[in-house]
């Protein structure tokens, strides 16, 4: 499925940047191949076309000053709403052109990011239920471009299997390949899945885990929400920490995700640093990175066409695949794939 290609997908919210970047003026993002500049209005963060009516210079470019922003090349001015509200070079008191403006999108602050959405929004932002509980802290982990695509990392964060071979260097049990079985909850926009699944527990993961057994386990109570946000819930039982990760993978375009992160604790500072947890998490998430970029980014949704063979294990990542087709449908869309033998 080509994501930029799928204008359903335009109607989903995205996390894009942490709101503090934009302490630093306007910032450029790309986000389902469609260039957005983001900056801080009057009233909270604003997400428009990054694309003067003049002469197509990003906005990007230029500077925000009294809550709107000012394009760097001719100094046009635009507000939250994309409106053209100043042309310096006109004589005083004469109209703006009717029509002078640029794109706005929907855009939020949710859990410390900037969030957008290109079209009117078929769901709110998925709920992250611990955020601001007062027994959880939040830290935020990663926010890196991968050179894959959202629905190669969403099934990935539900494959069971690939613990064994991918994570053989911390926590997964290479002479334990059969994976554990998730019980799943279908939901409209989604589905929740339990499993319980034994890992190992080397050293450097014992404050992690708040264990110190050379094995233990992860209850999870995991979530999907569609089309490409996740809830990693772990709980470990033999100590009571809850270790609950969200996900959100924001394709930039067809190849291209941003990833973002965060990691919510029911423990403080003193018993697990912020940064032990960061240290212990980035190999995990760097040996993903590096295997789902030696993928294929066009993962077919559709899977009558047969372009992938599946296991009993696949059954997380083949209910998303029939979720986004049925939501294409329902949308009156077709999926859009590459063509055979074109180049990846």
């Amino acid at each position: 499925m080509l994501v930029t290609q799928q204008p359903v997908l335009r109607r989903f919210w995205y996390a894009l940047m942490p709101v503090s970047a934009l302490e630093a003026g306007p910032q450029p993002f790309t986000l389902l191949g469609e260039r957005v500049v983001l900056f801080m209005g009057r009233q909270g963060p604003v997400a428009l076309a990054d694309r003067c009516c003049h002469r197509t210079a990003q906005l990007s470019k230029g500077w925000v000053e009294d809550g709107v922003i000012v394009c760097g090349y001719h100094g046009w001015r635009y507000d939250q709403t994309g409106a053209c509200v100043c042309i310096p070079q006109q004589a005083d008191g004469a109209p703006i052109p009717v029509g002078a403006r640029t794109t706005a999108y929907h855009c939020q602050e949710k859990y410390g990011y900037v969030w957008v959405c290109l079209d009117e929004p078929l769901q709110p932002i998925p709920v992250f239920e611990e955020d601001g509980a007062p027994a959880y802290r939040r830290i935020f982990q990663f926010y890196e471009q991968w050179k894959t695509s959202p629905l190669r990392f969403m099934e990935n964060s539900f494959d069971n299997s690939h613990f064994s071979f991918v994570h053989k260097a911390n926590f997964g049990m290479l002479n334990q390949p059969k994976p554990s079985k998730y019980e799943f909850v279908k939901k409209e926009w989604g589905f929740e899945a339990e499993t319980i699944v034994p890992i190992n527990n080397p050293p450097a993961g014992h404050r992690i885990t708040g264990s110190d057994a050379p094995t233990t386990t992860r209850h999870l109570f995991n979530r999907w929400d569609l089309p490409f946000v996740r809830r990693f819930g772990c709980t470990y039982p033999d100590s009571g920490v809850h270790h609950i990760i969200y996900n959100c993978a924001t394709p930039i375009d067809d190849k291209t995700i941003q990833l973002v992160q965060w990691l919510y604790r029911n423990d403080t500072e003193a018993e697990c640093t912020s940064a032990e947890l960061i240290a212990w998490d980035a190999p995990i998430t760097r040996e993903d990175q590096d295997i789902l970029e030696a993928t294929d980014y066009d993962a077919c949704v559709d899977t009558r066409r047969r372009v992938e063979f599946h296991m009993e294990s696949d059954k997380p990542g083949l209910i998303m695949r029939k979720m986004l087709f049925d939501l294409l449908q329902a949308h009156g869309e077709e999926e859009q794939f590459r063509p055979a033998g074109a180049a990846l």
